[in-house]
């Protein structure tokens, strides 16, 4: 029991500390965007079409946030009513998010630290957690508990790609400096490649002690 309640905290905890830094830096952002700060090559695009990276900080960080506490086996079962009431919202932010991404990776210009193949494990990522989302609320709707937390799973470890490619980047980047190009797009595609692995051997694992419960 004593176990039980620790994940019920230790899961939403551990999962908002991956979620920090791009958090936080998506605050900085709408700070700067806010207050009229320097126009850079890096962020120009930003003060131009600012709408596009306002709603996509402002949903990254509710969906974030809020589906920390979805994965908490003790908050869905003590409060279900607030948990379908929050899931809600994070399938609303968590498209908001996804949609923005895929519109800024679309049509906003190419910076110089940027490349083809990053844009490309962008729209890659931005359309699987869209998919993911609208997937696992249909299955909801339909009462297929199972696969609605399958697609949820793999939606949010892909929203969380940004906190995991901080914690990949930062030692290389100390040790190695600036990495080129194809190294940073090969970095942050891992990260997204790292989540979507964890988040699969969770859904088997699942699976695999349902089967043992049945049997």
């Amino acid at each position: 029991m004593a176990g039980s309640n620790r994940a019920d905290w230790l899961i939403p905890a551990g999962l908002i500390a991956l979620a920090f830094i791009p958090v936080a830096a998506g605050m900085v952002r709408l700070a700067l965007l806010a207050g009229g700060g320097p126009v850079t090559p890096d962020n120009a695009r930003f003060v131009t079409a600012p709408i596009p990276v306002i709603l996509h900080i402002v949903g990254v960080t509710l969906y974030a946030i809020l589906g920390a506490f979805q994965f908490s086996p003790g908050i869905r079962r003590k409060h279900p009513r607030w948990h379908r009431l929050a899931g809600r919202v994070i399938v609303v932010s968590g498209l908001v998010a996804a949609f923005s991404g895929l519109w800024m990776t679309m049509f906003y210009a190419i910076v110089p630290a940027d490349d083809l193949l990053l844009h490309s494990f962008r729209l890659l990522a931005g359309s699987g957690m869209a998919l993911s989302l609208i997937l696992g609320f249909a299955a909801i709707r339909r009462g297929d508990v199972g696969h609605h937390q399958d697609w949820m799973r793999r939606a949010y470890a892909i929203g969380l790609g940004a906190g995991t490619q901080a914690l990949t980047q930062l030692p290389l980047l100390l040790i190695f400096g600036v990495p080129d190009h194809l190294s940073l797009a090969l970095m942050m595609g891992g990260a997204w490649g790292i989540n979507i692995a964890v988040a699969e051997w969770l859904i088997r694992r699942r699976r695999s002690g349902r089967r043992v419960a049945v049997a």
